[in-house]
């Protein structure tokens, strides 16, 4: 996340205020305070478990997807 990122960079490098940040981003002090305090860099997210419609085709469509590529090379 790029936010927190400026943030940071603002108040330790540039030192601005967090008044001044929060003005700036149009964002709550609570939350740069919140971000500034926080030990992480980049945020982390949960890996997607949900499945797709169409998973159950992945291997017929891929083999469809082989073979127009495949096809379309070898026209004279």
């Amino acid at each position: 996340m790029v936010l927190l990122g400026i943030i940071r960079r603002w108040h330790f490098r540039d030192q601005i205020p967090i008044r001044e940040i929060a003005r700036r981003l149009d964002i709550s002090r609570n939350t740069v305070r919140r971000y500034l305090r926080s030990e992480t860099t980049e945020p982390s997210y949960a890996e997607r478990r949900s499945r797709s419609g169409l998973d159950k085709y992945s291997v017929q469509l891929s083999g469809k997807r082989l073979l127009s590529h495949v096809l379309s090379e070898t026209v004279i």
